[in-house]
């Protein structure tokens, strides 16, 4: 163990594959660029060993198919292995938005039945960016609702110069889409929900400083008049993950543009770009910054808990029921 009762805001999932999907699957990352031996899918039981070798409390679980269908199963499968793991899992219910009404669905079913701790968005998701006036409505309901939204870039597009997206052109997507809703007014007519960016918000953190100093100049397309402290304002209201990016490189950066307690963990653990070693070695990175006091790094570690009351209620329940339990047998 490496930390203690940490809470994972970026972990991702998978349904269960045929081995011929499995094999489709990886097929398809190989066409755009990814190399090296095929990973293991997805599985409970190495997760949960991997958490609790590690000290991960909970892992907040994400997964956000292309097809509604897909999305739809996906979402059923997330709260299935919430209701079996209540203490261990939450769950960030996809939202399909390319389709508002499908969308709109999603999240009172999310919210209802489902009973999703959050929701999870894709940057540009079947080439509708989450900043597209069509998604006004979601954005309203979302707001309407306090929702903690989760967005991760594609990292399954096309390689750049024979190289998966995931290394780096997932930063720019990011960037770029968060940005764009800057401009479009996103953040100050709905300023009720929060945002969690994958990676630290990725290239937006060292790129905060240009937008700051440019952003509002003439020559700038600026439709809505949007103002340079506005735009402060909004930036430091996003949360960001620490997902691959627990270095200075990019701390550094992330607390010039907002401030300790909107910094969470984030590891990008169950999908192919993320091993042990690496997840491991991204903590310690973490452990080892010396731009945060250890108390300030512990904090990072539990600052989902306020983000997601309900899963930091049901992890109350379990540490009174063990304490109870304990109590029980002296």
């Amino acid at each position: 163990m490496i930390v203690h009762n940490w809470v994972d805001v970026h972990a991702h999932f998978t349904p269960p594959m045929s081995p011929e999907q499995s094999d489709a699957r990886w097929q398809a990352m190989r066409d755009v660029g990814w190399t090296g031996p095929k990973p293991p899918d997805w599985n409970v039981p190495d997760t949960l060993d991997y958490m609790d070798r590690v000290g991960i409390a909970m892992q907040m679980l994400s997964n956000i198919p292309k097809e509604l269908v897909a999305l739809r199963v996906s979402n059923e499968y997330g709260a299935s292995l919430v209701a079996r793991h209540p203490t261990r899992f939450g769950l960030l219910a996809a939202l399909p938005t390319d389709d508002p009404d499908s969308a709109l669905a999603e999240i009172a079913r999310g919210d209802g039945r489902l009973r999703a701790d959050g929701f999870a968005v894709t940057c540009c998701y079947n080439g509708v960016h989450l900043s597209d006036p069509r998604l006004e409505p979601m954005w309203a309901e979302l707001d309407r609702r306090h929702a903690v939204v989760f967005a991760h870039p594609n990292a399954y597009g096309p390689s750049s110069f024979g190289r998966p997206s995931a290394l780096l052109d997932v930063a720019f997507e990011t960037a770029r889409t968060v940005v764009d809703m800057v401009y479009a007014g996103i953040f100050r007519r709905y300023p009720n929900f929060r945002l969690v960016l994958a990676h630290c918000g990725a290239a937006l953190p060292a790129l905060s400083g240009r937008l700051m100093l440019l952003g509002t100049e003439p020559w700038v397309p600026n439709p809505n008049a949007i103002t340079r402290s506005e735009m402060r304002e909004h930036l430091r209201s996003l949360f960001l993950d620490t997902a691959m990016t627990g270095s200075a490189h990019t701390l550094a950066p992330a607390l010039a543009m907002t401030t300790c307690d909107h910094i969470v963990y984030g590891s990008d653990c169950g999908v192919p770009c993320t091993v042990e070693a690496t997840a491991v070695a991204n903590i310690e990175a973490l452990l080892a910054f010396a731009g945060l006091t250890r108390q300030e790094i512990e904090q990072i570690g539990r600052n989902a808990l306020q983000l997601f009351p309900a899963a930091a209620a049901r992890l109350r329940l379990a540490k009174q029921a063990a304490s109870v339990a304990g109590s029980g047998r002296r």
